[in-house]
């Protein structure tokens, strides 16, 4: 879907900061503000803006740990993929999970308070998914970018 330089420059400014007003907004994206707001309307009601929301320090909320794990299944029917996914969507330590095409099947996005609670959380709540046949866990060292908003060109 294509969409104006208007909309591209009110989606850069919303995705850098949720909360500006419809005022500041307008002001920046060099709009007035009923036709700002109307944009931001039709960004809101089409799906393009999906909702707004603050970005927390992990580390500051005592989750230490960050870990990806990579989760091949014994079974690749709809079925099976389908209750997985269900299953996943329901541990709250999972922040995110792709369904993947390659070597694996899942990539599952976990935080965790440390490695002791980590370990315990891939043992008794992944481990235990139905039909896991493999899983890998990799740990991040260190973010060098992290998610941060989606490149909108222009």
């Amino acid at each position: 879907m294509s969409h104006s330089p208007a909309d591209t420059r009110i989606l850069k400014a919303l995705q850098e900061d949720g909360r500006l007003t419809n005022q500041a907004l307008a002001e920046e994206v060099g709009l007035s503000t009923s036709p700002c707001w109307r944009k931001v309307r039709q960004l809101e009601d089409s799906g393009v803006i999906e909702g707004y929301s603050a970005r927390i320090n992990r580390r500051a909320i005592g989750l230490g740990v960050l870990a990806f794990i990579r989760v091949k299944i014994d079974s690749h029917s709809e079925e099976e993929s389908e209750l997985f996914a269900r299953q996943v969507q329901t541990l709250e330590s999972v922040v995110a999970c792709y369904s993947l095409a390659g070597d694996a099947d899942f990539l599952l996005q976990v935080v965790a308070k440390d490695l002791d609670h980590y370990a315990d959380f891939a043992m008794d709540e992944i481990r235990r998914l139905p039909r896991i046949k493999e899983m890998q866990s990799s740990m991040v060292l260190r973010e060098i970018k992290p998610f941060d908003g989606y490149p909108l060109g222009q």
